[in-house]
């Protein structure tokens, strides 16, 4: 049995009606939003370390990588076994000194901190491409590195 017309005019009606609301609710919403409220200034201060990247470093060696960079590459974060921006700024420290990282010191262990830590662990057992990429035998040589620091 087929539906009557006047029961498909009917819901094709309410289907365009639906629509058509949803549509003014997102645009209400989309204008809405177009508003910022105001917010309260922050300093970046007032955050902790938001990402950390140990590279597969325990928390032991990592702290051991910390005390070094401490006492040879002005590290001011605290040893804590997290390798956050302020680990890793003094690692870029360390890398633009005798590795060939001509990168801002911005804390972020991107594929240009990567390439120079890379050529830096050559004397540590990794032999694979300087390609930025911290795959398993960068890791693998940083964890012999760091474990082999005296700090």
């Amino acid at each position: 049995m087929r539906p009557s017309v006047m029961t498909r005019s009917i819901v094709s009606a309410t289907a365009v009606v639906g629509l058509a609301i949803g549509t003014l609710a997102g645009a209400g919403t989309s204008f809405a939003a177009s508003e910022p409220a105001a917010q309260p200034a922050v300093s970046a201060g007032a955050f902790g370390t938001l990402a950390t990247n140990n590279l597969g470093l325990d928390s032991a060696r990592a702290k051991q990588l910390q005390r070094w960079l401490d006492l040879h590459y002005d590290y001011k974060g605290n040893i804590d076994g997290l390798l956050g921006t302020e680990s890793w700024k003094a690692m870029q420290r360390h890398l633009e000194a005798a590795w060939d990282y001509n990168d801002a010191i911005d804390g972020i262990a991107g594929p240009n901190t990567i390439k120079a830590l890379q050529r830096s662990l050559r004397g540590y057992g990794y032999d694979g491409p300087i390609d930025g990429i911290a795959g398993p035998g960068t890791r693998a040589a940083f964890a012999t590195f760091a474990g082999g620091l005296d700090a």
